[in-house]
Order: structure tokens, then sequence, then C-alpha cells
């Protein structure tokens, strides 16, 4: 009623019990002042009120009739709103799902690029889109997302396959319709199941071998240290201490132990908090860019504006270009990247003799079997273990007792 009290006006009773009306000042419905209904009566010692509307608005006294037994009788049986509060809620809500039933994934789509413009870097958001409009799109992109089952996700697997895509790309472009279900889910635009959930995923190895020399590794960081210090700087943190390129980023000095030399990654890729240890080599780039004056939030390796860095500089990429690191390879996996020096820590590790245990908790892997890719570089150590043992055993006095029982 735009906040107008209703208790100032007179009210007039009509024929039927607890059905009154008030009369609009000056408007008028017809050839009489527009009215407006409204009931009450006692139940179970209390006073009930509904109000329903203008005459003006289609509110008769027949209507309000109709709608005063409709609510007696869900009192009575408990089926159905008993209130017109509650009936216009449930109105309400019936529309809001209807209008959600006719969301498109095109239009999920396009709700979801915004967030994906915050969180992702540019590359991959470029991918992001690309995949979007040559295999989504035109396959779901117009489909009601209620509509859409593990069915129609399949056929974008079957199309994939066929044009000859990678098993990668084809489960990182089931991938991105699940992320934008869980958007639409997360926003309310979106009531049930992910059915990318119940899609299988491709199977394909992507487990990166190829690590770097120690030879390698001090020209790459020699060539980059030529362009940027930074870039060089978070170069040797990943290969000194295994850290993530997205744990680097986010790194503050305020998690920065100088004296116990710990680091300490909170949240990581796993959402578990570990340490990492630094060298001495670390520790020394540390200080040396460490600010005279600093907050504990304040982060080591800023972006322009201070702002936390999506992606590392394009400097590293051309520093491996130059050395030809990558020159003549075509596996992805055997290509040299930022991630390579995380890979690199971890191997260097290993073939010291470092157990596999140790290296899975540097890394801050949940899981052994993405340790396990590293056993096959402890095979020295692991021969040498044995050679060591059989040091500690009377070999030739045991083989000449073997030859006589025999």
């Amino acid at each position: 009623m735009g906040g107008i009290n209703m208790a100032k006006f007179k009210w007039f009773k009509t024929k039927h019990k607890g059905l009154r009306y008030r009369e609009h000042d000056d408007r008028k419905h017809g050839v009489r002042k527009d009215r407006f209904y409204q009931y009450r009566m006692m139940t179970n010692g209390k006073r009930v009120q509904e109000s329903f509307g203008w005459l003006s608005e289609g509110w008769t006294e027949e209507k309000c009739l109709i709608e005063i037994s409709k609510l007696k009788q869900a009192r009575v049986t408990g089926e159905g709103p008993a209130t017109l509060k509650e009936k216009r809620k449930a109105a309400e809500a019936k529309r809001e799902q209807t209008e959600r039933d006719r969301i498109t994934f095109n239009e999920a789509w396009a709700k979801y690029l915004p967030q994906a413009k915050a969180d992702r870097g540019e590359n991959s958001l470029v991918r992001e889109e690309s995949m979007f409009r040559l295999w989504i799109e035109p396959l779901i992109g117009n489909r009601p997302l209620k509509t859409i089952a593990p069915i129609h996700l399949e056929k974008i697997k079957s199309v994939m396959a066929k044009e000859g895509k990678a098993p990668r790309t084809i489960q990182y472009t089931l991938a991105i319709v699940r992320q934008i279900f869980n958007h639409a889910k997360n926003h309310d635009l979106f009531v049930g199941d992910n059915p990318a959930k119940k899609v299988k995923k491709p199977k394909f190895d992507n487990k990166r071998t190829r690590f770097l020399s120690h030879d390698e590794a001090e020209a790459l960081l020699s060539e980059i240290r030529k362009k940027s210090l930074k870039t060089h700087d978070m170069t040797l943190l990943s290969l000194q201490t295994g850290m993530r390129a997205g744990e680097i980023f986010s790194l503050t000095w305020g998690d920065i132990d100088f004296g116990r030399g710990i680091i300490t990654l909170w949240n990581t890729k796993n959402s578990h908090t570990r340490p990492a240890f630094m060298t001495e080599q670390v520790k020394s780039i540390l200080l040396a860019r460490r600010p005279k004056q600093y907050e504990p939030t304040d982060l080591v390796f800023p972006g322009r504006g201070g702002v936390k860095i999506k992606q590392i500089s394009d400097t590293f990429n051309r520093a491996v270009a130059k050395l030809g690191l990558n020159a003549g390879i075509s596996d992805p996996r055997q290509k040299v990247c930022f991630h390579t020096c995380r890979h690199s820590f971890a191997s260097w590790l290993v073939e010291n003799g470092t157990d596999l245990y140790t290296v899975k908790e540097l890394l801050g892997h949940s899981d052994f079997k993405m340790t396990s890719r590293y056993a096959h570089l402890g095979e020295n150590s692991l021969q040498a273990a044995v050679k060591r043992l059989e040091g500690t055993l009377n070999t030739k006095d045991n083989v000449v007792a073997i030859n006589k029982t025999a």
C-alpha cells in the first residue's frame, strides 16, 4: 500500500462475514468509487487478516470469496498456501523458476565470462573462448540449461574426437562446460545436478617427463637475468623450492620467515598449507628484493600497479627459445615451460637420493601417484642402496655354505 496507514481510513462492511472494504478518496471505478477489499476473522484465538486489492485491479466481492474459500480449505487440509502472503511468495518463486528454466547455455556463458576474465590469464581466457565458439556453442549454445543432459556432452566428445582433437583438448572443453554449470548453480541460475559430472573423461597421459640439467638451468637463469631480474628471481625460486607459478605470484612478505629459512604457502592448489625451505641463494635474492618499508600483505613479486601477476612474463619463453631448449620437440610434454622448473626441482632431489615421500611433501602432492612419476630417476640410488646392503653381509662365507649344502 505504499506505506499508507490503513487504520485511518473508514471501513465498510459487506454482507459477507469478515469481508470489508474502504473507498478511494477520489478515484472511481465505473460509476462508483474504487474499493479496496480486506478480509478479517478469528482463527484459533488469533486474528487473521488478508488484504486482497482494489476493485479496479479485478478484486470483486465474488473473487475475494473464492479466494477466502481456498485459503480456508488449505488451513484445514494443510495442502497449499494458507495465506495470501504465502500464495504470492509461491507465485513469485514459480515465476523465477520459469525464468530460470528458460536460461540457455549461451546466456549462462555470458554471465560466466566476467568472472573468467577476472580470474584467468589472458592466454587461458583466449583458449576458453575459442573452445566455446568452436565446440560448445554449435552443439548446446541455444539449449536451456535445464534440458542439457550427459548425452549432449557425449556428442561434443564424439564430434571433437572425429575431428582428431587430442584427449586433453576434449577434457579441457568439458571442464569449461562443468565450470559454467557450477557458476550457474552458485548464482541461482540453475538447479539440479551438473551433467558434466556424469560424463566420462577421455584418458590421456599429460605427465611431463622433461627436466632441466643443472647446466641448462644455469644457462636459462643467465639468459633471463639479461632482460628481467624479477623473472630471473621467480625462476630461481621455483627451481630451488619447487613452488608453482601461482604460489609465487601470491607470495607476500608476511609469508617469509628469514630467521627460520621457511616460506609458508597458504591454500595451495590442493587447498593445503605447506612450507617451502629456502636455500642460501633463495634467501639472498629475496633479501635483495625486500623494500625498506613494506606491509606483511604486500606482494613479493607485484605486477604493474601492485596487482597480482596472472602469468609468467614472456621473457621466460624468449630465453627458452634463444637457448634452443625446445628445438625439434613437438610433444608438449617434452617442452620446457615455467612448470619445468618445479619438475626439475623434484627430479634433482630424486637423483640425489631423496626418498619419494619427502619429495611428495616438499611438492605438496595430495596423491602419491603424482610423485611416483619420478621413481625411475632414483634407480641409481636404489641400486647403490642394495650394493651397500651387500657390503654388510659376509657374502663369501654364505656362498661357500650354500655350495656345501647343495
